[in-house]
């Protein structure tokens, strides 16, 4: 087991581990991504690739450096109410791509759990639609609970270039300060 979670074999990365959540006894919301890349895995912070557009939104929105320190920029989210999580806690992956997570290999997180202990979440915001798709494989009866919103929002993810940077931000804006 490498210190990014990951297992080496035949020197391919194939087995990837999730992060814990990021989540404040206060959370009201909840953002889901699918799972970290290998930037991410290698920092052990979420959203750690350069070009990933996440904490540059975030900072904009909630008003700090989207170049602050790690914990600072985690310390906004909480204020804010904005749990952190992926869909999935181990996956067979190479690279970083969603589309090339081995299906048969996922295991997904115990969001119900997390729900059941931060209690305030009403909101689930998918951070691309892999993320809302791996959620409903996985959490088809969290989906019939009529005290939670559910919002595919666009993937922050360098990866998912049909929208721009202010495209993105827009409707992460009309999502997060409604």
């Amino acid at each position: 087991m490498r210190r990014d979670g990951s297992t080496i074999r035949s020197n391919r990365v194939v087995q990837i581990e999730s992060f814990p959540p990021i989540a404040d006894a206060g959370a009201t919301r909840l953002i889901l991504g699918s799972m970290p890349g290998v930037a991410s895995l290698t920092a052990q912070r979420y959203y750690a690739h350069p070009q990933n557009a996440f904490w540059r939104i975030m900072g904009e929105l909630l008003g700090f450096a989207a170049d602050a320190d790690y914990d600072e920029r985690v310390m906004m989210l909480t204020r804010a109410k904005i749990a952190v999580w992926d869909v999935l806690a181990t996956c067979e992956r190479p690279g970083s791509l969603d589309s090339a997570i081995k299906r048969d290999s996922e295991v997904a997180n115990n969001i119900p759990a997390l729900l059941a202990t931060h209690t305030q979440i009403r909101q689930i915001l998918f951070n691309g639609g892999a993320a809302e798709a791996t959620f409903r494989r996985h959490h088809a009866a969290v989906l019939k609970r009529a005290d939670l919103s559910f919002v595919r929002l666009p993937s922050t993810s360098p990866a998912h270039a049909s929208l721009s940077y202010s495209q993105k931000c827009a409707v992460w804006r009309a999502a997060l300060m409604e």
